[in-house]
């Protein structure tokens, strides 16, 4: 999320990490001690279960881009109290009522324009008074006065600038310093190595977690974002694993009594999802989605990555904790730097994703198309319902169909054409598990668009697509099951069987690389046509294979990354078989495939 003035801010992305290094260490507000307790403004104390993905504001959108007059005193200056005040009373004037509710305020809050960080007597944070002269308490009251949710912003680690020596004492801990809370060897920690890693088998450690988390509860805070966390920020090894410090975080939002949504950031390791789901309400998948350009986003840059990127971590997500795809930048189109079939793609599968949908455009200069892509209730209801994240049920191609199935029996489905030119786009309802007829909603157009039989086509811009409501009227397909180590089948090169729990018969057919391919056989239909196969599969990262049937031409289709190596998705691929016994090849082509647990064939096209 990005806020009002600060200079030279360092943010989350590879492409920054030198600067980002500098934001890990912002300065916080006055002491706890002298923090007055809430005044009853504040937001009601329920628990923040993360019941729904959250939906607000950022600051760091704004921060990080070089559009003209954004940032007037320096790189990252925007981020000013008087800022994050204007977009809080543009906020609940817009879109409030569309169940936009937190104002957070990101890196630098701490930090003066030349990124020099301010600290208490306790080594905590405190407001540079340039950028936010009242304080930080003083604006959380300002935001829960007009009915919203105040948020946060910290780098893991004691930053460096806090240390002091090792003789800052620590608030409410007689006797523990700075230097008992970390390793005798200063090693660093972060995404941008900015702090000096936590020791927590020293108990001095947890009383500064929750010295910070008091004096942010006293403020009035509802939400944290901890940045640079690892593993992930682009950081391995034990020195970055920051664990320890997000479950400190946990209990010490836990005992300020105080409901603290925390969220994690950036670009966090999928292998610790259990850990981030344990100890969070939310958690970064990827890099910054801002371009660090003369706009807030480019499409190429880091938007067009979320395809690629989210369906791993898919069925990480649920009411307790999301999937976090970033700030959600399409109000204004001259701004975000995104045409209008763009920002709606962009819309259409943060919604989907059920990520938290956080705009970091300027809500004060929303453009009419962006305010109705922001406050469209039938999309938004997708986003906040019960449904599951939606998941790609075709191959991670130009070309692409997500889906999930809504308790009333009917799904969502969106329609991506991510190549550079038009093309139309086919959701299959095979691939949804029915054929027949089916009723089709537009939900972006608020549109019904009568029956469609076995399936809807769509003509799409580049970079374009479409989100429909798809209610069945046929029947449920029946399929017949194949495994891919049967005996039946043929392997080439270097393809092997080998144990798989997770598959379907214990076993799957890996090792499918340069040249390595698996041939099923005897696959029987009873009537010549283009079938949906589904494919399950294994594959740590995103693989791709040469399909054909029959000895024919194949396509190439990319599989996205299933997570790891012990978990099974499946998607749909278009194979075209004749009446009778068919085979269908996997070929790995001069790469590397994923490995195949087995295929379902329809027993009708």
């Amino acid at each position: 999320m990005r806020s009002p003035s600060y200079p030279v801010m360092p943010v989350r992305g590879l492409r920054s990490l030198a600067v980002l290094a500098l934001a890990a260490g912002l300065a916080t507000a006055a002491p706890a001690a002298q923090a007055q307790p809430d005044d009853g403004n504040a937001t009601p104390a329920s628990p923040a279960t993360a019941a729904k993905p959250y939906m607000g504001w950022s600051s760091w959108s704004m921060q990080s881009s070089k559009y003209p007059g954004l940032n007037p005193n320096g790189d990252y200056s925007y981020l000013t109290e008087a800022n994050v005040l204007k977009q809080t009373d543009a906020l609940a004037t817009k879109l409030k009522r569309f169940g936009y509710e937190y104002i957070n305020i990101d890196a630098g809050w701490w930090r003066n324009y030349a990124w020099t960080p301010k600290f208490d007597e306790y080594g905590r944070q405190k407001a540079d008074p340039v950028r936010f002269p009242s304080g930080m308490k003083a604006v959380a009251d300002h935001i829960h006065s007009k009915g919203l949710k105040a948020g946060i912003y910290l780098p893991v680690g004691l930053e460096k600038e806090a240390y002091g020596g090792g003789k800052v004492p620590i608030w409410n801990a007689e006797g523990c310093t700075t230097a008992d809370i970390v390793y005798d060897d200063l090693r660093t920690t972060n995404g941008w190595d900015s702090a000096y890693k936590i020791d927590f088998s020293d108990p001095c450690a947890q009383k500064y977690v929750d010295s910070q988390a008091r004096m942010f509860a006293d403020w009035g805070y509802d939400f944290l974002k901890l940045d640079g966390v690892g593993p992930g920020s682009f950081k391995s090894g034990e020195n970055y694993d920051n664990v320890a410090d997000v479950a400190a975080w946990q209990k010490a939002i836990a005992a300020t009594g105080r409901p603290i949504h925390l969220e994690l950031s950036w670009s966090l390791d999928i292998g610790h999802a259990d850990d981030w789901k344990k100890h969070s309400n939310g958690w970064r998948v990827d890099t910054d989605v801002e371009c660090y350009c003369n706009t807030l986003v480019s499409w190429e840059n880091s938007v067009d990555d979320r395809w690629d990127d989210t369906p791993a971590w898919t069925r990480h997500a649920g009411p307790g904790g999301w999937n976090d795809l970033d700030s959600l930048d399409v109000g204004n189109g001259e701004m975000d730097g995104l045409t209008k079939a763009e920002r709606q793609s962009y819309a259409t599968l943060w919604a989907i994703a059920k990520s938290p949908l956080y705009t970091g455009d300027d809500v004060t200069k929303l453009d009419s198309y962006g305010l109705s892509l922001l406050t469209n209730r039938e999309v938004i209801a997708v986003n906040q319902g019960d449904a599951p994240p939606a998941r790609p049920v075709t191959p991670s191609d130009p070309q692409q169909v997500w889906a999930s199935k809504n308790q009333d029996g009917t799904y969502t489905v969106a329609l991506f054409n991510l190549a550079d030119r038009p093309a139309s786009v086919t959701a299959d309802w095979s691939t949804l598990g029915f054929t027949g007829k089916a009723a089709v909603r537009d939900l972006w157009n608020h549109e019904n668009l009568g029956t469609h039989r076995n399936g809807v086509t769509q003509a799409l811009p580049a970079h374009g697509s479409r989100l429909f409501k798809v209610t069945p009227r046929g029947d449920a397909l029946t399929w017949t099951g194949i495994e891919a180590e049967s005996s039946a089948n043929t392997l080439g090169g270097n393809a092997s069987v080998a144990d798989c729990a997770a598959c379907s018969d214990g076993h799957k057919v890996g090792n499918l690389y340069t040249g390595g391919k698996l041939t099923i056989n005897k696959v029987v239909v009873d009537k010549a046509g283009t079938y949906q196969i589904k494919v399950a599969y294994v594959s740590g990262d995103a693989r791709s294979a040469d399909v054909s049937a029959n000895g024919g031409g194949a396509t190439r289709h990319k599989f996205p990354s299933t997570g790891d190596w012990s978990t099974v998705n499946s998607v749909y691929v278009p194979v075209t078989l004749k009446a009778g016994s068919n085979t269908i090849t996997f070929d790995s082509g001069s790469g590397y495939a994923p490995d195949i647990d087995r295929i379902d064939v329809p027993k009708s096209s």
